[in-house]
């Protein structure tokens, strides 16, 4: 089974505000980045749409590395997800679930493949998420063109 490494980040400019998300997805000596934005979006959304379409990019099932910086990511996917499905996406104050929707989609992409989850501190140095980040806000810079 091929092994792919991923690196995901979300950016917002306000929040809600206009935002992005990138994708670095490396397989052995191959790298190929993606991204996208909306105009009216929250940063906890563009975290999930940068996790969702790396996913979703893959075609095959793999041993995927996902490196996230956002603990919102990490640990929903981890941990509160299997809590909120039990609970029929309600949270333990009984208010529902926020961006359900997309944690859905992911938990879709998510079964497709063999994920490990990690958190990185965002925004010190990590080579990978500085480039995950520009792509991101790339992606809202294009938003205004």
């Amino acid at each position: 089974m091929k092994r792919v490494i991923i690196f995901t980040d979300g950016a917002c400019r306000g929040n809600p505000g206009p935002g992005g998300w990138g994708a670095l997805l490396r397989y052995g000596n191959q790298e190929k980045t993606l991204s996208g934005g909306e105009a009216n979006t929250t940063n906890n959304r563009m975290e999930l749409m940068a996790a969702i379409q790396s996913l979703a990019a893959i075609s095959e099932t793999c041993i995927i590395e996902l490196y996230t910086d956002s603990q919102y990511v990490q640990k929903g996917i981890t941990e509160w997800l299997p809590k909120w499905q039990k609970c029929h996406w309600k949270k333990a104050d009984n208010k529902p679930v926020k961006n359900a929707d997309l944690w859905q989609e992911l938990e879709k992409q998510s079964r497709r493949h063999h994920i490990s989850w990690h958190w990185v501190k965002g925004h010190n140095g990590h080579i990978e998420n500085e480039l995950v980040d520009a792509l991101a806000n790339k992606a809202i810079d294009k938003l205004h063109e």
